[in-house]
C-alpha cells in the first residue's frame, strides 16, 4: 500500500507597501534642506551668506549662513584717533561773529570705558558719549569747557553721532551757554550754536 501526500499552496496576492511620507526641502541648495524628506513641501529657504554675531559691526539680520565677514564691533571701532572736519554755526554776540570752527582741534581721542561708553577728548575737554551696537552715538548734556579768545568758558554740549565704517563717522553737536567776556557788557551774552564735525581715520 503506498500513501501519497500531495501539498499545494496558494500564492497570495503582492501586498501593496505604501511608502512613509516625509515632507520637508528636498533641494539640497537651500539653507533647510532635509535629506530625509522625499515629499517637498514647499517650505525650502535660499542660503543667505552674512556676519551673524549680533555684536559686530557688520551684523547681518536677513544672513543666515555665516561668511566668516564679521567685522569688530562699533564700540572697538569707535576708539583711537579720528581725524575731524568741524562744520560749525557761527555765533553772532552783538554783531561780532565767533567761530567755534578756530576752537575746535584737528584730531579727537576715543577711549572706552567699558559697556559701550566712551571718553571724548577734544583739545583737553572730555565729552562722554554712549554708542549702540548699530555705531549710534549719543552724547547726553553735560558741561565741558571751551576756550574763548584765551578764555576758557562752561558750556553746555549735547548730540548724537554714527560711526560708519572702520574709517568713517560723524557728530551733530549742540553747543549752548552765557559769554561773558566782552568788555562793559553788565549781563552775559547766551548762545547757542550747532556744529557738524565729519570723523575720519
Amino acid at each position: 500500500m503506498s500513501l501519497s501526500i500531495i501539498v499545494s499552496s496558494c500564492k497570495k496576492e503582492d501586498e501593496v507597501v505604501t511608502p512613509t511620507v516625509i515632507n520637508g526641502c528636498t533641494d539640497n541648495t537651500m539653507f533647510n534642506y532635509d535629506p530625509t524628506a522625499n515629499t517637498d513641501d514647499g517650505t525650502c529657504i535660499p542660503v543667505l551668506l552674512g556676519c551673524l554675531d549680533n555684536t559686530a559691526s557688520n551684523f547681518n539680520a536677513l544672513a543666515n549662513t555665516d561668511d566668516g565677514s564679521c567685522l569688530p564691533p562699533f564700540y572697538d571701532i569707535a576708539q583711537g584717533t579720528w581725524n575731524i572736519s568741524p562744520d560749525c554755526e557761527e555765533i553772532d554776540v552783538l554783531g561780532q561773529m565767533i567761530s567755534l570752527n578756530e576752537q575746535m582741534p584737528e584730531t579727537i581721542d576715543v577711549q572706552g570705558n567699558g559697556d559701550n561708553s566712551l571718553s571724548i577728548d577734544m583739545n583737553g575737554s572730555q565729552v562722554s558719549g554712549n554708542i549702540d551696537n548699530e555705531g549710534n552715538i549719543l552724547v547726553n548734556e553735560q558741561t565741558i569747557s571751551v576756550d574763548f579768545s584765551g578764555v576758557p568758558i562752561p558750556v553746555q554740549v549735547s548730540g548724537t553721532g554714527k560711526i560708519e565704517s572702520e574709517n568713517s563717522g560723524y557728530m551733530d553737536l549742540t553747543y549752548s551757554g552765557e559769554i561773558d567776556i566782552i568788555p562793559n557788557m553788565p549781563i552775559p551774552i547766551p548762545f547757542s550754536t550747532t556744529c557738524h564735525i565729519v570723523l575720519s581715520k
